[in-house]
């Protein structure tokens, strides 16, 4: 087991040993699914894009998510190629059909706080209510086994900065175009 497992795995266990229950056990897989390919946020970001006032919210959902596609599960699990938590300790019944790619970072984490740091930027309501159901997404793939805290806390720092990047993005492009936000994307400002 090297260095970082040897800390990692008895975090998973405490969780299995003190947290898990039958209802959890309907609840956490439910939670997770709303992170299964994005789907969740996607579907948020693109209701996002039909009304003005949170249609440069929407963009900037859909550029981080773009990044992380590319970025966290493109290139850093390829990178990274670390092996999921499930596939080291034994007896762990699945709650879930085992994903087969890599570990780190937590994809489904990482697409959470990209949509939810990208709510923040415009709207805190809005951000922090995404931010808790992140935070749940997050915890579900411990609680499942599929993923280690520091696949967790990976998806988190790079979730939020991609969210940051792609604030940057939207905000140099309505800059540089001279679009404004109040305005529909694609009418230039006289």
């Amino acid at each position: 087991m090297n260095f970082l497992n040897s800390f990692e795995i008895p975090i998973l266990d405490f969780i299995q040993d003190n947290l898990k229950c039958g209802f959890l056990d309907k609840v956490m897989p439910i939670i997770t699914s709303l992170a299964d390919k994005g789907i969740f946020w996607i579907l948020i970001a693109v209701v996002m894009l039909f009304f003005r006032k949170t249609r440069k919210m929407g963009i900037t959902m859909g550029v981080a998510l773009v990044l992380g596609l590319a970025l966290g599960n493109g290139v850093l699990k390829n990178l990274f190629n670390r092996t999921r938590p499930f596939d080291v300790v034994e007896g762990i019944e699945p709650l879930i059909e085992w994903p087969h790619d890599p570990s780190f970072p937590s994809g489904h984490t990482l697409a959470s706080f990209e949509a939810a740091g990208a709510m923040m930027f415009y709207n805190k309501k809005f951000g922090i209510s995404a931010l808790v159901v992140a935070s749940l997404i997050a915890f579900s793939r411990m609680y499942l086994y599929v993923h280690y805290p520091t696949d967790i806390l990976g998806g988190i720092v790079f979730g939020l900065l991609f969210a940051f990047l792609g604030y940057l993005i939207v905000n140099y492009v309505y800059k540089k175009f001279g679009f404004d936000s109040e305005s529909e994307i694609g009418k230039i400002k006289e």
